[in-house]
């Protein structure tokens, strides 16, 4: 089942992933899915921040994978929103990162669903009610099925 959780503002959003943060070990992967705008990156930036990632986070729209140095070891985010083929996860080697122990964030999820593990969060974030809220279901990964 998921926790459901209502943001109205991005710092909001941003303050949620900081705190889901803490329940994320090496190893572990969270699967965004929402569509354009829902604060997936913003939800990123806040885990980056509950790990203590100290440099910007941005989106690696253009190249698809990011690392960070967290207190944890390395965070990995990726963005598949530009993904043009199942070649191009061979190509960056993805299953790769998913077995390296470091924690994999993956931003449009929805696009490489069929390559990620059972055993992963699930995050989809949608519009909310009000101007600029979100909507935020989270699944822990014994909710997930594969």
């Amino acid at each position: 089942m998921a926790r459901t959780v209502d943001t109205s503002t991005e710092e909001e959003t941003i303050a949620l992933g900081a705190s889901f943060a803490s329940r994320l070990r090496p190893g572990d992967v969270v699967a965004l899915f929402g569509t354009l705008g829902t604060g997936k990156t913003r939800f990123i930036k806040g885990i980056c921040r509950g790990l203590g990632v100290a440099v910007h986070v941005t989106s690696p729209t253009f190249t698809i994978v990011n690392q960070y140095e967290g207190r944890t070891g390395i965070v990995y985010h990726f963005d598949f929103y530009r993904l043009k083929s199942r070649s191009e996860l061979r190509e960056i080697g993805f299953e790769e990162y998913l077995s390296s122990g470091g924690i994999c964030l993956v931003e449009w999820a929805e696009q490489v669903e069929a390559f990620l593990p059972a055993r992963r969060y699930n995050v989809r974030l949608a519009h909310g009610s009000t101007d600029g809220g979100r909507r935020i279901a989270i699944e822990e990964p014994s909710a997930v099925t594969a």
